[in-house]
C-alpha cells in the first residue's frame, strides 16, 4: 500500500461525512490508481463507507430526518441486492466495465448535479414498486462495485420530491449504510473462497484514517460546511479514473 494513501482516504471521508455520502466512488477510484487487486477494491471501499457513514446515520437519526416508514420499500429491495452483487463472482472485464460506467456517472453528478439547497421545499410520497426497483438496481450496483449507491439515490430523490434536503441526506446515509453491510457480507465469502481475504489485512491504516476524517466531516457538515470547490476537485478525479478505466476495458474486450 502507498504511504500517503491513508491521508487521501481521510480527505475523502472528510468531505463526504459533510455532505451525508461515505466515498464510495473515490475509495475505488484512489484504490485503482494505486495498482490494488480489483478483487480486493469493493470489500475495502464497502467497509470505509460503513465507517463513514455510521456517524451520519446517528445523528440523522437523533435530529428526526430518517423516515423509516417511506424508505421500507427502498431497503426491502436492496439489502439482498447488494449481498448478491458482492457475491457474485465476476470477471475483471466485467468489474472495469461497470465500476468504469458507474464512476463516470458518479462524476458527472459531482461536477454538474443539483445541489441540496436546491431541494423542494413539500415532500411528495413515490411509489413502493418504484422504490422497490430502485432499491433493487442501486443495492447490486453497491455490492458488486463497492459505491455505496447513495450518489445514484440522491438524485432520483430528488427528481421524485421524495422530501426535504436533509430528509434525501438522512436516507442516503441509511441507504448506503445497510447496503455496505450486506455488500460487504457477500464480499468476504467471495474472497473466502478465493483464498485472498487475508489481503485484506495489509490496508489496515485506511480504518482509522476514514473513521476520524469521517467524524470530523459529520461534524463539518452539522455546521453548515459547503465544500463546493473540493466537490468539483473530486469530479475530476472521478472523472478521470473513469476514462482511464473504460479505456482499459475497451483494450479487454477488443
Amino acid at each position: 500500500m502507498i504511504p500517503f494513501l491513508p491521508a487521501l482516504f481521510f480527505l475523502t471521508a472528510l468531505f463526504y461525512a459533510s455532505v451525508g455520502f461515505g466515498g464510495g466512488s473515490t475509495y475505488n477510484a484512489l484504490l485503482i490508481l494505486s495498482g490494488v487487486d480489483y478483487r480486493l477494491i469493493p470489500s475495502i471501499a464497502l467497509l470505509c463507507n460503513i465507517i463513514v457513514v455510521t456517524g451520519g446515520v446517528w445523528r440523522f437519526s437523533l435530529a428526526g430526518h430518517i423516515q423509516i416508514t417511506k424508505l421500507l420499500p427502498l431497503i426491502a429491495g436492496s439489502i439482498p441486492a447488494a449481498w448478491i452483487g458482492g457475491w457474485l463472482p465476476i470477471s475483471e472485464i466485467i468489474f472495469v466495465g461497470i465500476l468504469g460506467f458507474a464512476l463516470l456517472a458518479s462524476g458527472l453528478h459531482l461536477a454538474f448535479g443539483t445541489s441540496q439547497e436546491s431541494s423542494p421545499k413539500t415532500a411528495h410520497y413515490s411509489t413502493s414498486p418504484m422504490m422497490l426497483v430502485a432499491g433493487v438496481g442501486l443495492g447490486f450496483l453497491a455490492g458488486i462495485s463497492g459505491i455505496g449507491g447513495g450518489i445514484f439515490l440522491a438524485p432520483i430523490l430528488y427528481f421524485l420530491r421524495w422530501g426535504s434536503a436533509k430528509e434525501i441526506a438522512a436516507a442516503c446515509s441509511l441507504f448506503i449504510l445497510v447496503n455496505s453491510i450486506s455488500g460487504l457480507g457477500g464480499q468476504i465469502i467471495k474472497l473466502t473462497d478465493l483464498g485472498v481475504l487475508k489481503e485484506l489485512s495489509t490496508f489496515w491504516p485506511l480504518i482509522p484514517a476514514v473513521l476520524i476524517g469521517g467524524q470530523i466531516g459529520s461534524h463539518l457538515g452539522a455546521v453548515g460546511l459547503k465544500p463546493t470547490l473540493i466537490k468539483r476537485l473530486t469530479a475530476v478525479l472521478i472523472l478521470y479514473v473513469s476514462i482511464r478505466l473504460l479505456f482499459r476495458w475497451a483494450g479487454l474486450i477488443l
